[in-house]
């Protein structure tokens, strides 16, 4: 059965997630997908680089849908922090997956991504100062405390990641909403 694009792009995400950009060898590619070199250029012409792209396009798809729609939503600015926490949660797999947009800022492949990881990124910290604006904070308030609640997350993700152990990063996503709208 003939796996389509969506299909192996889902496939790539741990290959990326885990090695790296230069990690993800078409070795460890070709066996995390089932697929010959000639398939994955018959999918991918322009070869790693667009298959990166994808994985990246898919996941902020991913994010957009499971942590940032929350924050659009109309309920009150806490139910909306408390709701992106539970998604970050699912979303990392309880800290136990790494950062895609962090992992494509390094090396070879920061210049390829740059502008998408930063807009991605601008686009949460946007997302959280509004709702953080909505609950009563200033404007600047609002964006310090959303960059502060990017850096920590990520941050909790790396140490998770060195230490291999999950809790700074289920600490930091169950105390977020209310450091986020704590009294100034």
């Amino acid at each position: 059965m003939a796996l389509d694009k969506s299909e192996i792009v889902r496939k790539l995400v741990p290959v990326f997630r885990t090695f790296g950009y230069e990690g993800a060898t078409l070795s460890r590619i070709s066996k995390a997908t089932g697929l010959g070199r000639a398939s994955l250029y018959h999918h991918f012409p322009h070869g790693k680089q667009e298959m990166a792209q994808a994985v990246l396009n898919y996941v902020n798809q991913w994010f957009d849908a499971t942590v940032l729609e929350p924050l659009r939503s109309s309920y009150q600015p806490v139910k909306r922090l408390i709701a992106m926490s539970e998604s970050l949660n699912q979303f990392y797999n309880c800290g136990q997956d790494s950062c895609l947009l962090s992992i494509f800022t390094l090396g070879e492949c920061h210049d390829l991504f740059q502008a998408q990881v930063q807009q991605a990124l601008n686009t949460w910290i946007d997302h959280l100062t509004q709702v953080l604006t909505e609950a009563g904070l200033t404007v600047d308030q609002a964006h310090q405390r959303a960059e502060d609640a990017v850096m920590q997350i990520q941050g909790a993700l790396v140490l998770t990641r060195g230490l291999s152990c999950t809790e700074p990063f289920q600490r930091i996503v169950q105390q977020l909403p209310d450091q986020l709208l704590k009294s100034p």
